[in-house]
């Protein structure tokens, strides 16, 4: 799964890597380096303009937005925004199928830029209980992730507002990481972000060709500070190595990257 996640990336580098055209964000562009469920993230989606009628989108090219969206996706059909809670994360091999994710997963699909994202993996304590240790997991060029994602619209039966909400679609993990955790989010290739974002793009079958899975080699983990466990806990020192962490797998514990 992909619970935690963090992006530094400024207003202007968004825009410009993602080619945004309507900047929708408002104060939401700030550094976060633990981001959680429930918060506030940023997406990049495309929509056609407001402005036109529902009947002529499928003529009026969409336009490519920045904007945030609350972390956990509410279907347009549930009673209650709490149901956002457990819809964080939708796996991949299944997503085009569920009924929370299968509407979204045809026309409402956005990324999810992120830095990297942590993970916890469970180490054995001589004598002792099992600790969780977290590992900050990021592309190894410092590249972006724009990690796949779908949104919904929902409309809150109280006060007739609309809330925009979001999930992570995941997958199994590559070679780089699957000793960490089984699963990771996917990661949608720039070459395939057109077609991704692309609301008129309908076709399940097609959709899913879109979900390819991470290539070995190209991701790297090390372990970081516990203080990510509390969400509280907010700063660019969440992501600094650990000089004594231990990697699964190997027999050193001096932190070294994947």
């Amino acid at each position: 799964m992909c619970g935690r996640y963090s992006l530094s990336r400024t207003r202007r580098e968004l825009i410009e890597q993602f080619h945004v055209q309507l900047d929708a964000a408002g104060d939401a562009v700030r550094p976060d380096y633990n981001i959680a469920p429930t918060k506030e993230v940023l997406a990049v989606l495309a929509r056609p303009p407001q402005e036109e009628t529902h009947a002529a989108e499928a003529s009026v090219p969409a336009v490519r937005q920045l904007r945030a969206l609350r972390w956990g996706l509410v279907p347009s059909w549930a009673k209650d925004v709490k149901i956002g809670n457990r819809l964080i994360n939708a796996r991949a091999e299944t997503v085009h199928e569920k009924p929370s994710f299968r509407r979204a997963f045809a026309k409402r699909r956005c990324l999810l830029p992120a830095d990297g994202f942590y993970e916890w993996y469970t180490m054995e304590r001589n004598g002792g209980r099992p600790a969780k240790q977290p590992f900050f997991i990021r592309p190894r060029d410092g590249a972006v992730m724009a990690m796949a994602g779908l949104y919904e619209l929902w409309r809150s039966p109280e006060d007739d507002q609309w809330l925009w909400t979001c999930t992570i679609i995941t997958t199994q993990a590559s070679d780089d990481v699957g000793r960490i955790h089984d699963r990771m989010p996917m990661v949608v290739r720039p070459d395939d972000w057109d077609a991704w974002l692309d609301p008129a793009l309908t076709d399940v079958a097609r959709v899913r060709d879109l979900l390819t899975p991470a290539m070995s080699g190209t991701m790297e983990a090390y372990p970081v500070s516990r203080a990510v466990n509390n969400v509280k806990n907010n700063g660019p020192e969440l992501l600094q190595p650990l000089t004594d962490g231990h990697i699964p797998g190997e027999n050193s514990g001096s932190g070294t990257l994947f």
